[in-house]
């Protein structure tokens, strides 16, 4: 049995430029604009552009992060750039970006998202950790731009940033990503961490799985085990 890009079944397969230019065609894939393909399309990827706002942080704001109460949003100016000015990005520098194109993937495909080796040679990464986008996810995809080099970048908006590439699952997603209403689903721009909004099911779970975390928890010393009976007990040496 064979999927719709012509996969057996239980087949893990990146997809071709061939299978991505047909799931563009059948719209199995979306990509709003329409990308130009003699220049973003790959052998196996495709290349997306550089929006032109920025979202960076303020550090005076706060002392630090708590990631179970901060709100992002309060410490993050955003910023948008002209579309013939650049955004220079300083070494050591977290920024938050995000494509000039919107992604939407079916059920049953995930996307890597991936960098580029000539910006990578700059020192400029594309993302942290968050490199997979579900099946079923919707929106402009997020950036997390880092600049690892020793000196200032200059990026310039529209220009090609990123890389997409596909994997097909061996079957559709039950509760894709739009289903189960992922919290950065349908995002139009660079969006903050929104970490914070899953502590109630984090509280939960320590409230269930880990009792002894449970903040009403009377914790008190442990008794010292009673002497045995036949044993007889010493008072200390005070001397």
């Amino acid at each position: 049995m064979q999927s719709v890009s012509g996969l057996r079944s239980g087949e893990h397969m990146v997809l071709s430029d061939k299978d991505i230019k047909r799931a563009l065609k059948e719209g199995r894939i979306r990509v709003n604009p329409s990308p130009d393909l003699t220049t973003q399309l790959g052998p196996c990827s495709i290349d997306l552009r550089l929006n032109n706002v920025f979202r960076v942080f303020e550090r005076s704001r706060a002392p630090y992060i708590d990631t179970r109460v901060t709100d992002c949003e309060d410490l993050m100016r955003e910023v948008t750039v002209k579309l013939d000015e650049p955004f220079i990005m300083q070494p050591g520098e977290l920024v938050l970006a995000s494509t000039h194109e919107t992604l939407e993937l079916p059920d049953d495909l995930l996307a890597r998202l991936e960098g580029r080796s000539s910006l990578a040679r700059l020192g400029i990464i594309v993302h942290g950790t968050a490199g997979v986008f579900e099946p079923g996810w919707r929106g402009h995809p997020t950036l997390e731009l880092g600049n690892l080099g020793p000196m200032p970048v200059a990026l310039h908006p529209l220009m090609r940033i990123c890389s997409f590439t596909f994997e097909e699952l061996s079957s559709p997603s039950e509760v894709p990503y739009w289903k189960k209403g992922g919290k950065y689903l349908g995002q139009a721009g660079a969006d903050p961490s929104r970490f914070r909004t899953e502590k109630d099911m984090e509280l939960g779970y320590r409230m269930t799985r880990a009792p002894e975390l449970r903040p009403d928890r009377n914790d008190k010393p442990p008794r010292a085990p009673a002497p045995q009976s036949g044993t007889e007990t010493t008072a200390p040496n005070t001397q």
